[in-house]
């Protein structure tokens, strides 16, 4: 994965390559615990701990917070059962993905706002990219970033800021003993899970509670 600049990062109108698949180049984490880079809800104390790296233009992952996401956060999360980090981890186009993290993080938005923010990016995903062009991206992020109360002025001093990339060079950088190649990867109690049943939440929860049996 290359890191985006900040120029890339200030949405014109070239452009836009296709939507790729959800992989990426060398990344990693910052291990196990939370990093000042994460985003993270639930209990410090709970027995399980969840970490997912996914991308904001990554398919796969809207998928998954569109199918697991509000019942893992129900039933396990706010319940104290699980610790949830989350990674961003851009894929291709890497510039919008690093933008829409932005935007969830614009104003120094709690974790809540973030994932509330970040959900509706993945649920307007295709429509975003429908229009071929990076004018339609940033026309579709404007109108996001209006909708959780943010001014165009707001929405594009966030998505240029430089704390961006930086953010996902230390990201990609902390650890990359978990060798991501693609999004979503999820990692429970520092272990990566191969199991396909893993996206889907039946399968996913399966797996927390025999974590959390001790199994």
């Amino acid at each position: 994965m290359s890191v985006v600049g900040r120029r890339q990062l200030v949405l014109g109108g070239a452009s836009l390559l296709a939507l790729a698949a959800c992989s990426g180049g060398n990344g990693g984490s910052a291990g196990t615990g939370p990093s000042p880079d994460d985003m993270v809800l639930g209990s410090p104390n709970a027995r399980a701990t969840l970490i997912e790296y996914a991308s904001a233009t990554c398919p796969h992952c809207a998928h998954f917070h569109e199918t697991v996401w509000d019942q893992l956060k129900t039933n396990y999360i706010d319940t104290g059962k699980v610790r949830f980090i989350f990674r961003e981890f851009p894929t291709p186009p890497e510039a919008v993905a690093v933008a829409g993290f932005q935007l969830a993080r614009c104003g120094g938005a709690t974790p809540e706002q973030y994932f509330a923010r970040l959900g509706e990016i993945f649920r307007q995903q295709h429509e975003m990219f429908a229009s071929g062009t990076m004018e339609g991206v940033r026309s579709k992020l404007l109108e996001i970033g209006a909708s959780s109360g943010l001014s165009e002025q707001q929405v594009m001093q966030c998505i240029s800021d430089d704390a961006g990339p930086d953010r996902i060079r230390r990201i990609e950088q902390g650890a990359q003993q978990f060798n991501i190649s693609g999004t979503p990867t999820l990692i429970l109690n520092g272990t990566k899970l191969e199991d396909p049943r893993a996206v889907t939440y039946e399968g996913l929860s399966q797996i927390i509670d025999q974590a959390l049996a001790g199994h």
